[in-house]
């Protein structure tokens, strides 16, 4: 079977069921695991985002939707020199990802031969019946199984480790110009690893807010995880709105209990990783209980320079 993907976290699915030999496509964002960097990419972002501003993103992202209906270009004729049996798209976030529209779309100029596996993860229990939807469609249904059952124990482990420890206030901002508070799954991750979530609602969209909304707050844990940055993007994010965030998690900053995170790799995505992130989230919440989790290149303190 010939698998192409479109969504990064479905990239991710497909190396950790053993089908990384089977995968001859990906999308523009996908980077893990590094063996699937060689891959011929199928799709593109209208824009650039490299030199971005996060309010610049933001800004060319809503232009696309309204010129385009979409953010990103995939490459119908690449597909069709590629014939993939199976591809894999996503309907959660027309933003985050290629669609499930234009997916479909594709498949249908190449023929009944072809299926779409969408990936519509809102929850986490979501994120582990899509591995097992990949693996259906696969052919590698054990398989699949065997992997879910390995990251349910991972969660597990976490949550006992925390079930009796006290649950700090947490803040969680998964964009900063405007600022979004998270939705989805992002809400179970911090309950999981023993921290109470201020504005945010498990399965629904993330929310944007106004800084106002999110100024009465004073966390006792502030967490920075922009929707697809790495760490380094995050860090250099957070500087930026040193004067809003100062103002909203005075407590947790003075503390030391203000957090960059990888959000690309492991909070962002409905993939494997995410069990990664409710134990990184471990780590910073209840750092004695989780001496063991490594948050060199994942996390990190955001401690800004006094003025």
């Amino acid at each position: 079977m010939k698998i192409a993907s479109l969504l990064a976290s479905a990239t991710e699915i497909v190396y950790a069921l053993g089908l990384g030999d089977q995968l001859v496509a990906i999308s523009h964002e996908c980077d893990f695991p590094p063996e699937a960097m060689g891959k011929p990419r199928v799709s593109s972002p209208r824009f650039d985002p490299a030199e971005m501003s996060s309010g610049e993103i933001d800004r060319a992202v809503r232009d696309a939707m309204a010129r385009f209906g979409s953010v990103y270009a995939l490459d119908a004729d690449a597909l069709r020199q590629l014939r993939p049996d199976l591809i894999v798209a996503q309907a959660v976030c027309e933003v985050c990802a290629v669609p499930t529209s234009l997916a479909e779309r594709a498949a249908s100029l190449l023929g009944p031969g072809t299926s779409v596996v969408s990936l519509d993860s809102h929850t986490i229990e979501d994120i582990l019946e899509g591995v097992r939807a990949v693996g259906t469609a696969a052919g590698v249904i054990e398989r699949a199984k065997s992997l879910v059952d390995a990251l349910r124990a991972r969660l597990a482990a976490v949550t006992n480790r925390v079930h009796d420890a006290p649950r700090p206030t947490v803040l969680a901002l998964e964009w900063l110009d405007p600022p979004f508070t998270p939705g989805h799954w992002t809400p179970e991750m911090v309950a999981m690893a023993g921290g109470e979530g201020r504005l945010m609602e498990v399965g629904v969209p993330s929310k944007q807010r106004s800084w106002s909304e999110v100024s009465n707050l004073d966390p006792d844990v502030l967490l920075l995880m922009p929707c697809g940055y790495g760490l380094a993007a995050a860090r250099a994010d957070a500087d930026v709105h040193v004067d809003q965030l100062r103002q909203i998690a005075p407590r947790a900053i003075g503390a030391g209990r203000a957090f960059v995170v990888d959000g690309s790799a492991y909070f962002n995505r409905s993939g494997p990783r995410m069990v990664d992130g409710v134990e990184i989230l471990g780590r910073l919440l209840h750092p004695d209980r989780f001496p063991e989790v490594e948050l060199a290149g994942r996390a990190q303190v955001w401690d800004p320079a006094p003025r």
